[in-house]
């Protein structure tokens, strides 16, 4: 086996494999894109089932040596590029009849990228381009992403996961379903994308940034970081919703009552 490059620790556990393509649901008429594929263990499942498949592999060799083994799969396309620089509305297939189509996405995500390719497919996931994704992350960070608010482990990504997305925790794989083994179990999630913003009644680009700043300094009260975000504290005291306590942090706080505290400091600012 070649030597990996880029952080990569390959996915050599073959029931893993199958199940990772299994939590994807039926993709037989479903354009699929993988993250880093590598050596192709996933990819190689994948081709069996979806009806086209898009591969990003940013390493050269890895690259050249997918072109290779997939030249005569006329359904599978590897792209040498880098995720983060990829723009997912290029591989959405045109609109079948009313509803516009989507596409699913799988990966084993690289540990010290894992935060920014999220926050690229929550960008797609806003404009309505993504259906699925299956994929596997440190098992620390999949837990973070998994918390409830008032949770030790409930955060930022957290909270911009779960506006995004429903998560479901698939399974955990220790060290040795990789080679070469990481130090850390690795968790694969499936994300299932279905963005909030109209339910919670804000708008998205605001709210983004809105929560950004709740969450700009973790030792901080929700209260103190939004001062630092430029509100003033009478602001905050005529907007502050009784059902938020006036010094919790905003680990604490649960989305419905952020956007509540989000809508209301915009009602105060329109009607000033």
């Amino acid at each position: 086996m070649k030597k990996p490059k880029l952080g990569q620790n390959f996915l050599v556990d073959e029931a893993a494999c199958i199940n990772i393509v299994g939590a994807l649901g039926d993709i037989r008429n479903r354009t699929v894109v993988e993250i880093g594929p590598g050596h192709g263990a996933i990819t190689t499942r994948l081709a069996e089932r979806a009806a086209r498949l898009h591969c990003i592999e940013l390493d050269d060799s890895l690259f050249r040596e997918l072109t290779f083994r997939f030249r005569d799969q006329p359904q599978v396309t590897i792209h040498h590029s880098d995720v983060l620089m990829t723009d997912p509305a290029a591989f959405v297939p045109e609109q079948v009849g009313e509803e516009a189509a989507t596409i699913d996405v799988v990966g084993n995500l690289p540990y010290y990228i894992t935060s920014d390719i999220l926050l690229h497919l929550f960008k797609a996931a806003r404009q309505g381009l993504l259906r699925r994704a299956v994929v596997m992350m440190q098992r620390e960070v999949a837990e973070r992403i998994a918390a409830a608010p008032g949770t030790s482990d409930y955060g930022p990504l957290s909270a911009f996961t779960q506006l995004h997305a429903s998560v479901v925790n698939q399974f955990t794989l220790g060290p040795n379903s990789f080679s070469p083994p990481p130090e850390v179990d690795s968790t694969v999630l499936r994300l299932d994308f279905a963005p909030r913003f109209d339910e919670l009644q804000v708008d998205a680009e605001g709210f983004n940034k809105f929560l950004r700043a709740s969450f700009a300094q973790k030792r901080k009260t929700l209260s103190n970081n939004l001062r630092n975000a430029g509100y003033t504290p009478q602001e905050l005291l005529a907007a502050w919703p009784a059902d938020i306590p006036p010094q919790v942090r905003s680990e604490a706080v649960s989305l419905e009552l952020m956007a509540k505290l989000y809508r209301a400091l915009g009602a105060a600012s329109a009607a000033g």
